[in-house]
Order: structure tokens, then C-alpha cells, then sequence
């Protein structure tokens, strides 16, 4: 691999005739790690027309390096980075030595870490991934979605894939997600009415934005999921977290004055609970009496492997009063970052107007191979196989918290992908995931999802979306053991 000819340039500051200084140059980028053993160098032709220096001065800079053995030169293929070149050291690259900026002054508003979770980067490595959200590679159809990115690349589609869509969306996907996707919850939508996201996160940041200000007040689960409450704060809204019930949000609890309600209905964040058809009634009813919208987050609808999922909020919405938020994360793999926004026109048109101001839109490539992907079939099939694979790991790990004897606090009703655990009250759940992880286990304290900044610390999360079936027991079992042994010292 060739090394780029505007990587290289002479520091004005260094001592020594041009040669040493040309020497130093290459040097240096070695042993930083910048240049690697094997990437070809620019010609000394180039080189020295790209310095504004004479050909001979690089041509001897160049040999004083192949003598020390930085560099290789195989004839007229030209130089190399020696593979006996020093080693990299392991240590990070010097940052500039004396800054002069006060940070603490300059950054203007100071931006909370969105999950505060611990979620190691090489998870897959671990032989019990309780962690929720991650792709399992053996369930993904990776073959069908390469054909459809090529066809997406493809010249029919070049300008789906080049063209700047400004404020607008790959009319393909909008048709699919409004003919298809939406119906599947009982939701009616035009093309004015869907605006593609960046994942669910982005829409609920951009629907905080629209609707929120310092003066308006947003109801929210508690527990709920950490990163609304990130986006809330940073709306500048007055916050009131509403305690959940084996039911979920509970209407009644909604204090007056609100202005926005955040709820995750089908399948609440963390507990997993459904809110019941008459609930759901209720809350929009009270939405309507006291002139409040709500913002329904339906993630993981798809899921539904034990029994068809209830109604959305926003198919039973008769007054506009729904915003609907969905996602294609859960469903085909986080790293996609493609999510959706229903709601009435005026909303979306300022929301359009918002995402336009910062990204203007999602990747149009992105955008049609998932309209590929999706009116070919593939997505279909993709739900069909995920939803029976995780039917058997749930019914593999329910008997499995059964034999252990450990206590759940909440799961579906109709499926998804997590079940929420209770330990005994004096366990610190974020003392079990480290007792835990050092044997391979990985799960989600609970802490993190509760408003209070003195939250329970007895609530875990364990999740099978990742783990095969096979190894369900025997990661419960570990799970089982910790805890014991928790207990046991808790009350020796």
C-alpha cells in the first residue's frame, strides 16, 4: 500500500541540513506508527518535487535509511518500510505540551454521557453475552443484504446513492415503511408524515427539540431508558419521572402540567412489560383532557414470538396526539442506524426542517439498500428466523431462572429479547456484573435505568438476543452461584 504523498512534510523548527531533516521525517513516521512495515514510499522524484528540494537530497536521505534498515528498496519497485524497522512504542502519541485553552470556559454547554453503562467493546469475545441490542451473526442474513447493497451501488440507483436529497428521504424506503411496516401497528400515514432518522435516538432527540423548550414540562418512565433522559435534560424541559407498575406508565401518576409524555407501551424499557388495551385507552384519553402529546418509542415490536403484540398508542390515536417513533436497530443490526418518525404533518415538516439544519439526511446508499432489502423479502424472513430463535432461547432461559431459583421482575408478554431480574435488597448488581465478567459473563446492572440519584441497586438485566441457546443454562447458573455467594457474605 502506497503511503500518500501529503503525509509528508518538513518541520520549519527542526535542526540540521535538509537531508538529516528528510531522514527525521521518515523516521519519525515509523516509529510512530504512522508508516508500516511493507507501504511503498513516494518516488524520490515525487518526493522531492513535493518538498521543493533536489532529487539527490532525497535520493541520500533515503539511502542513510536503508542503511539503518527503516527502509527496504527493491530496485525499480521502489522504497519500502523495512519489516526489521524499530517498533512502534506503546505508548500514545505527545499531545501539545502546553495548551493554552481553558476548556472549562470554552465548551459551552457540558453534554452527559448518554447510557452510563460499562459495555465492553469485544462482547462477542465473552462465552456469556447477557447484553442487550447486538447483532447475532448467525441469525443475519449477511448474503441477502450484500446483494441488495450492490444492487443499491448499482447504476440504476446512482443517483439514489449520490444525489443530495437536501431535506428529503429515498422515496422507495418512505413507500415501504408507509405501505408496509406502519400497517403491520394499525398506523394509516402518508409520505408528509415519515421522515427517516438516524436510528431511534435521533428521532427522540429531534422530537425533544421540536416540542421541548425551558418552559414546557416532559413526563417519563422511571425506570426508562438511559438515553432519553440525556436528551431531556439537554432540552432544558422539566423533567418528572412517573414510577411504572406491573402495567407499565401508569395515566393517573401524570402530574399536571405536562406538556410531552415519553412511554414505551408495546414493550416498556427496562421491565419489558405491556401496557394493557384499557390503559392505553386511558392515557390517551387523558392526553386529549389535558392537552399533552405522547411520544411512543415502539422498539422491538417484531418480536412478537408468544402472541401478536397490542395495538400501538398511535393506530388508536383519534386527535394527532401520537408521535411515533420506530427503528430498524433490533431488527436487522445496530450498526445501521436507521430509525422513523410518524406524525402529523406539521410536526414532521419541522423536524424535517431540524434534521436538515444538521445532516440534512441519511446516507441515500444506506437508504435504498434497505428499501431492497425490505420489499424483496428479505426482512420478512429475517423477523421469522430471529423470532423463532429467540422463542427457543426464551423458553431455554425461563427454565433455566426457574432451576436457579432466581426472582424476575418483569418479561414480555409477547416476546422480545430481555427479561428484568431482582436480586435480594442488599445486592449491588454493579458489583455482580464485575464478579461476573471476569468469568465470562456479562449482564446490565440496573441502576442506570432509574431517574433518582439514589437508585435501587438490586435490578439487572439479563438479554439472550446475543447468546446461543446452548449456553443459556450454564451462563444462568454462573449467575445463580454469584449471587448466592453475595448473600451469603451479606449476611454472615
Amino acid at each position: 500500500m502506497p503511503i500518500s504523498i501529503e503525509t509528508f512534510f518538513l518541520d520549519s523548527d527542526a535542526e540540521g541540513t535538509l537531508q538529516a531533516r528528510i531522514q527525521q521525517m521518515v523516521a519519525q513516521g515509523i516509529l510512530a506508527g504512522r508508516f508500516r512495515p511493507g507501504e511503498r514510499l513516494p518516488s524520490s522524484r515525487r518526493m522531492a518535487q513535493h518538498l521543493g528540494v533536489s532529487r539527490i537530497t532525497v535520493t541520500l536521505a533515503y539511502t542513510e535509511l536503508v542503511a539503518d534498515d527503516y527502509l527496504t528498496s527493491k530496485g525499480r519497485s521502489g522504497y519500502f518500510v523495512s519489516e526489521n524497522a524499530p517498533e512502534p512504542p506503546a505508548f500514545p502519541a505527545q499531545q501539545a505540551p502546553n495548551s493554552t485553552v481553558d476548556w472549562g470556559r470554552v465548551i459551552g454547554h457540558k453534554h452527559l454521557p448518554a447510557f452510563n453503562m460499562d459495555r465492553p467493546k469485544d462482547w462477542a469475545s465473552y462465552k456469556y453475552p447477557f447484553i442487550y441490542g447486538q447483532t447475532d451473526p448467525t441469525l443475519f442474513d449477511s448474503a441477502n443484504w450484500r446483494l441488495c447493497a450492490l444492487q443499491a451501488l448499482g447504476k440504476r440507483d446512482f443517483s439514489a446513492m449520490t444525489a443530495d436529497y437536501y431535506d428529503r428521504d429515498d422515496p422507495k424506503l418512505i413507500e415501504f415503511i408507509a405501505r408496509q411496516i406502519l400497517p403491520r401497528r394499525g398506523i394509516l400515514a402518508g409520505p408528509e408524515e415519515v421522515l427517516v432518522t438516524m436510528g431511534a435516538q435521533n428521532a427522540l432527540w429531534l422530537t425533544a427539540q421540536v416540542v421541548l423548550n425551558a418552559r414546557r414540562r416532559a413526563a417519563i418512565e422511571d425506570p426508562s431508558y438511559p438515553a432519553l433522559r440525556t436528551i431531556l435534560t439537554q432540552s432544558s424541559c422539566q423533567l418528572s419521572p412517573v414510577s411504572v407498575d406491573k402495567d407499565g406508565l401508569p395515566p393517573e401518576a401524570i402530574p399536571d402540567g405536562t406538556d410531552v409524555v415519553f412511554t414505551t407501551p408495546s414493550h416498556h424499557c427496562p421491565t419489558a412489560c405491556t401496557m394493557p388495551l384499557d390503559r392505553r385507552k386511558a392515557l390517551l384519553q387523558k392526553a386529549e383532557d389535558d392537552d399533552f402529546l405522547i411520544v411512543e418509542d415502539d422498539y422491538e415490536f417484531e418480536m412478537s414470538f408468544l402472541k401478536a403484540p397490542s395495538p400501538s398508542l398511535k393506530s388508536l390515536d383519534q386527535n394527532g396526539r401520537v408521535i411515533y417513533v420506530g427503528s430498524f436497530s433490533k431488527s436487522l443490526f445496530p450498526g445501521l442506524r436507521l430509525g422513523y418518525l410518524v406524525g402529523p404533518a406539521p410536526f414532521i415538516r419541522e423536524a424535517r426542517a431540524l434534521r436538515a439544519s444538521i445532516l440534512r439526511h441519511p446516507p441515500g446508499q444506506i437508504q435504498r439498500t434497505v428499501a431492497y432489502y425490505l420489499s424483496l423479502g428479505h426482512y420478512d424472513a429475517l423477523v421469522r428466523r430471529m423470532s423463532k430463535a429467540y422463542e427457543q432461547r426464551r423458553m431455554v432461559i425461563d427454565q433455566a431462572i426457574a432451576d436457579n431459583g432466581l426472582t424476575v421482575a418483569g418479561q414480555g408478554t409477547f416476546g422480545g429479547s430481555s427479561i428484568w431480574m431482582k436480586a435480594a435488597p442488599h445486592i449491588d448488581t454493579q458489583h455482580l456484573a464485575d464478579i461476573l465478567r471476569a468469568k465470562g459473563v456479562l449482564i446490565e446492572p440496573g441502576a442506570p435505568f432509574f431517574h433518582s440519584t439514589n437508585p435501587p441497586e438490586n435490578y439487572f438485566r439479563v438479554a439472550y438476543s446475543s447468546i446461543p441457546a446452548s449456553r443459556i443454562s450454564a451462563g444462568i447458573g454462573h449467575i445463580a452461584d454469584a449471587l448466592r455467594t453475595l448473600e451469603e457474605k451479606g449476611h454472615a
